[in-house]
C-alpha cells in the first residue's frame, strides 16, 4: 500500500477543493445505493459510482491503485464477511446480504474517500445491530476530533463503543490521513489508548473508518488478493468519512448539500449530511 509519510496541514482553499470533492463522492455512493437490490451484480453497483465520477470530471481515486496488481475497479464492494477491499464483478445480491460500498474520489489533486454498508431485503437482527453499531463508532469518533486532543481519543472512544456492544475492531487496518494522497499521516487505528498519539491541528483532514466484526477480530486476504475476510466468516460492516479539524470542530466534508441535493441527502440515518446536522431537520 502506498502512504505518504508526515502530516499535510491544508489550507481553507484546500478544504474548499475536499469539500467539493467530498460531495461528489457521497453522490457516487448515494447512486451505488440507489442500484444495490436484490439481484443486481457488483459490477453494477460499481458502474453507477463510476458514472457520476465521469459525470463530475473527477478522476476515481482507487482504479488502478497499486497493490498485488493494479484495483480494476472504481469501487470496493464488500459482502457479508468481506470487510474491505472486495472487488466489484458478476456476483449477485441475495437477500439478506450486508453490503459495504467504499469509494474515492480526485479533485485538482485532493482526493475524497468515504464508505458505508446497507443491507438488502430483509436482514438478520444482528446484522442491523452490527451496521447501526459501526455506523454510530464513526460519529463517536468523528466526536473526538477536537483542538487539544490526540488520535488515541479517537481510538480509544470507537474500540470501547463498540467492545461495549459485544463486537470487534480490526487491528489489520486502520483510519488515516488524506489529501493530495490516498494514504497520509497520521494512522488512526479503530483501537488504542486516550491521551497517546498524534496531537490533532486545524487543517488535519483524516479517513475515520471504523471497520467492525461479529466474531474474532483476525482477518484474511482472499485469493484475488485483495478482498480481505474476516478469519471466522462472522459478518463485518465498514462506515468511513472524511473529516477535516478545524478551530469550529470537526467538518465531515464527504457529505450532500441539503441546499443543492435535497431530500436524498437525508438518506440512510443522517449519514450523507452528518448525523448532527441531520437531528437538527
Amino acid at each position: 500500500m502506498s502512504w505518504q509519510r508526515g502530516i499535510n496541514l491544508k489550507s481553507e482553499r484546500e478544504l474548499a477543493i475536499m469539500r467539493r470533492a467530498g460531495r461528489i463522492n457521497a453522490l457516487a455512493l448515494l447512486a451505488a445505493i440507489n442500484v444495490a437490490e436484490i439481484g443486481a451484480t457488483t459490477a453494477k453497483i460499481d458502474a453507477a459510482a463510476a458514472k457520476v465520477l465521469e459525470n463530475h470530471a473527477v478522476k476515481p481515486a482507487f482504479l488502478g491503485y497499486p497493490g498485488a496488481y493494479p484495483f480494476p475497479a472504481v469501487t470496493t464492494i464488500s459482502i457479508n464477511e468481506e470487510l474491505v477491499h472486495g472487488i466489484p464483478g458478476d456476483r449477485k445480491l441475495q437477500d439478506g446480504d450486508i453490503v459495504s460500498i467504499d469509494c474515492g474520489s480526485i479533485l485538482e489533486g485532493f482526493v475524497a474517500d468515504s464508505a458505508l454498508t446497507i443491507g438488502i431485503g430483509r436482514i438478520s437482527p444482528e446484522a442491523q445491530e452490527l451496521i447501526d453499531t459501526t455506523m454510530n463508532a464513526l460519529f463517536i469518533g468523528i466526536d473526538q476530533m477536537q483542538i487539544g486532543n490526540r488520535t488515541g481519543d479517537i481510538s480509544s472512544a470507537i474500540q470501547s463503543f463498540v467492545e461495549g456492544k459485544g463486537f470487534n475492531v480490526v487491528r489489520e487496518y486502520t483510519g488515516h490521513g488524506v489529501g493530495r494522497k490516498m494514504h497520509e499521516d497520521p494512522q488512526v487505528p479503530n483501537y488504542g489508548t486516550a491521551g497517546k498519539g498524534v496531537d490533532l491541528k486545524p487543517g488535519m483532514t483524516i479517513a475515520l473508518e471504523p471497520m467492525v466484526l461479529t466474531g474474532v477480530k483476525e482477518t484474511r486476504v482472499q485469493k484475488d488478493q485483495w478482498t480481505v475476510s474476516s478469519k471466522d466468516s462472522g459478518l463485518t460492516a465498514h462506515f468511513e468519512h472524511t473529516v477535516a479539524v478545524t478551530r469550529n470542530g470537526p467538518e465531515i466534508l464527504t457529505t450532500l448539500d441539503p441546499d443543492l441535493d435535497g431530500p436524498e441527502a437525508f438518506r440512510y440515518n443522517g449519514y450523507f449530511v452528518g448525523r448532527a446536522q441531520a437531528a437538527q431537520e
